[in-house]
């Protein structure tokens, strides 16, 4: 049997507790549509971080084997230089990474602490707080209330920590995740200018290893250009730029040092 239709009066009366039920329904199929996958925002994130560990990894290994190959044209302390610059610089990424986002997880805990023993003490506060969130989004106060009494009921720390906190607390942020791809990302774009170093002769070592380089920031220029939704020339070209830059200095002072000593 199929409901009757509102009437005008019903409709002057405000919004009910059936529209409320169908405002929270609507709110779980909307994320349910918006992220069927697990957590788009958080992958993209996860890209980005990629694509600047590989780009550190290029520029800080290519500079300093170009700064060594200034001093010197032997292969083997490029060499040595090159592998220390990589296996450094990837552990310094990991471990800085892995710093990083265990204070931000620390942080989220907290937060979620906070919010968990506020909902204990004063829950009518808490209550009265998320309708007021959800009325600045938009809904008028009454369905707002109603809203906010369903979602309560159902799960009073997640409606808070969504709304006020923009935090999941079934989602907080891995810091091994973090680690673990900051040093695959480092490692894999320092490999390519230990490549070009490893395989080219003396005269031809810092020109391929420019060229490598070029392309490489090129790549991840484009890479980045796309994930930030920034037009791809402007984001290359940056990229590419303070490559050049940082090698040119690097192998000035290899010049100056290598011919002082």
């Amino acid at each position: 049997m199929s409901a009757e239709p509102r009437t005008q009066s019903d409709a002057e009366q405000g919004p009910t507790s059936e529209d409320a039920e169908l405002a929270t329904k609507d709110a779980d199929l909307a994320e349910q549509h918006e992220e069927p996958h697990g957590d788009p925002g958080g992958r993209l994130n996860w890209l980005r971080a990629a694509v600047l560990g590989a780009n550190d990894g290029i520029v800080s290994t290519a500079g300093v084997i170009v700064g060594v190959a200034g001093a010197t044209t032997a292969r083997s302390p490029i060499l040595t230089a090159g592998v220390a610059a990589l296996v450094a610089g990837a552990l310094s990424m990991g471990v800085g990474e892995y710093v990083s986002v265990s204070t931000q997880r620390d942080t989220e805990r907290a937060l979620l602490a906070k919010e968990r023993l506020e909902l204990q003490e004063t829950p009518d506060e808490e209550l009265a707080e998320l309708a007021e969130l959800y009325h600045h989004r938009g809904l008028d106060r009454e369905l707002a209330h109603e809203v906010a009494v369903q979602l309560t009921a159902r799960d009073a720390l997640a409606a808070h920590a969504e709304v006020e906190l923009q935090i999941d607390p079934n989602n907080l942020t891995n810091p091994w995740h973090a680690a673990y791809a900051s040093t695959a990302a480092f490692t894999i774009g320092a490999v390519l200018p230990f490549v070009a170093a490893l395989v080219a002769s003396p005269s031809l070592r810092v020109p391929l290893l420019v060229v490598f380089v070029v392309v490489a920031l090129g790549l991840t220029g484009v890479t980045s250009a796309r994930l930030g939704g920034m037009p791809a020339p402007r984001q290359v070209a940056r990229n590419v730029l303070g490559g050049l830059l940082a090698m040119v200095v690097t192998y000035l002072i290899g010049r100056l040092v290598g011919t002082a000593l």
